[in-house]
């Protein structure tokens, strides 16, 4: 299928200022001339690469479509490594599916879903974790989930898996003359130096490993419940982070009966917020239905900010709700401190009295009290170390990290091999196994089915 020429919608859907028809492949060029007629005449397969022409679009029955910009880019010096032609129309759907249409019409296929970054990985302009950090970055919730795309696309986590390839091929080239080569006179490696260098590409990984949670959190969010009775302030602390009336704030019980759910960026950190149903309970069927679910996300949730009213305090039901939640999930927020009176401090030493497992926050929803406060401690609570992105390559991506931790264990086996004195064949066949695990994560090593699958999940188009 890779001889065929194919071409896309490369734009979102909808009303803008310009659409493109991307087109890739062997015919290209032909293709575009086809459809794209430019002012001065000259044809598309005659224009050098990396220019732009200036004309119209027309039909079979020499209609016009519409005027645009042709740019060429021949190949192996385009994004798929192929003869590319972008056709730059105005936006909006129906100029772009009838510009598309004359283009399949004269010899393209329609692209599958993530075709034109396939074709970059399979002619060797990108490895399989590059071409995974393009969805990355279009799917970027915060400018940090931008910048760590990027830093993917670039290459850097790839260099370093690469760099522990390297180690590890020059380790078995060594150990391969060992074994086929026994009479001959040649310096051998110790079984120090052999233990040194399978600890160096341990340490290499695990540090990668280790920037799992910072980069799952940059690339999906943290979930984080609003949780609490009835009135608390769950809505207004949403609109209160969120800046704007996302939910509907009444002071009559049950007015949140679905869960709520925004992103919210927080310093570069992703947050979906979800305002949830008050817990209480009821006999309106809706309701009921609203409870069930704030359980259910409470367990997915990474973080639930369980809200009381100073004024109304704790109850035997929220202590019961709570003692169902680990305690480090949790954190206590004791809202409408602006109404702080006597009495409701008295509330405030109960709740912290009756609850001494739970951090305890003190805000006011309404008059931004404590908010800063609130944004800084979720920051602590996940992120000891700070927050700030490091010049380092940050590990997002789950099949990266399940194929890190099969390399791990194969890596202890090869030293467990060195230390009980077993063949070093056997300790060759782990270091292999090693080898082919780094990479699926570049693409190296990978199944064919494994990467139709991952490129299924792009969009049309790219």
């Amino acid at each position: 299928m890779q001889d065929e020429t194919i071409a896309a919608i490369s734009t979102a859907y909808g009303p803008a200022g310009v659409g493109i028809i991307r087109i890739s492949g062997d015919e290209a060029a032909t293709i575009a001339d086809k459809v794209f007629k430019s002012k001065s005449g000259v044809k598309i397969k005659d224009q050098d690469t990396y220019r732009i022409t200036y004309g119209y679009i027309y039909d079979q029955d020499g209609q016009l479509i519409d005027e645009a910009l042709a740019l060429t880019m021949r190949g192996p010096f385009s994004f798929t490594g192929e003869d590319v032609v972008e056709l730059q129309c105005h936006g909006g759907i129906v100029v772009l599916q009838k510009v598309l249409a004359l283009a399949l019409k004269a010899g393209a296929r329609l692209a599958e879903p993530g075709e034109f970054s396939k074709r970059a990985f399979l002619n060797g302009r990108l490895d399989l974790a590059q071409a995974e950090g393009i969805m990355e970055m279009i799917n970027a919730k915060t400018e940090t989930g931008v910048s760590v795309a990027a830093s993917h696309l670039q290459g850097r986590l790839s260099e370093e898996i690469k760099a522990c390839r390297q180690d590890l091929l020059e380790l078995i080239s060594f150990l391969e003359a060992d074994l086929d080569f026994p009479e001959e006179d040649f310096e051998r490696l110790s079984n120090e130096e052999i233990l040194r260098r399978l600890t160096k590409v341990t340490e290499k990984i695990k540090n990668i490993l280790q920037s799992f949670m910072k980069g799952r959190i940059i690339r999906e969010g943290l979930k984080v419940a609003l949780v609490g009775k009835p009135n608390v302030g769950k809505s207004s602390l949403l609109n209160t982070l969120l800046k704007t009336k996302r939910a509907i704030v009444t002071d009559i019980p049950g007015t949140t009966r679905d869960t709520i759910e925004e992103f919210y960026n927080l310093g570069g950190i992703p947050l979906l917020l979800i305002d949830t149903a008050g817990i209480r309970d009821s006999d309106d069927l809706v309701e009921k239905i609203g409870v069930q679910k704030t359980k259910e996300i409470v367990e997915q949730a990474d973080l639930v900010l369980y809200i009381f009213d100073l004024i109304q305090g704790i109850t035997p039901e929220d202590q019961a709700y709570l003692s169902k939640i680990p305690s480090e999930k949790v954190l206590i927020l004791v809202n409408k401190i602006d109404l702080l009176t006597d009495g409701a401090e008295t509330t405030l030493r109960n709740i912290r009295e009756r609850l001494p497992q739970f951090r305890v926050l003190l805000i006011s929803a309404t008059e931004q009290l404590g908010i800063q406060e609130l944004e800084e401690e979720i920051k602590n609570i996940f992120f000891t170390e700070g927050w700030e992105i490091k010049d380092k390559a940050y590990l997002t991506n789950i099949r990266h990290k399940t194929a890190l931790e099969k390399a791990e264990q194969a890596l202890a086996s090869a030293q467990k091999t060195l230390q009980t004195g077993l063949p070093l064949d056997l300790m060759v066949i782990d270091l292999k196994t090693v080898l082919g695990f780094l990479g699926e994560i570049t693409g190296e090593t990978v199944d064919e089915e494994i990467i139709d699958q991952i490129f299924s999940q792009f969009c049309l188009g790219k």
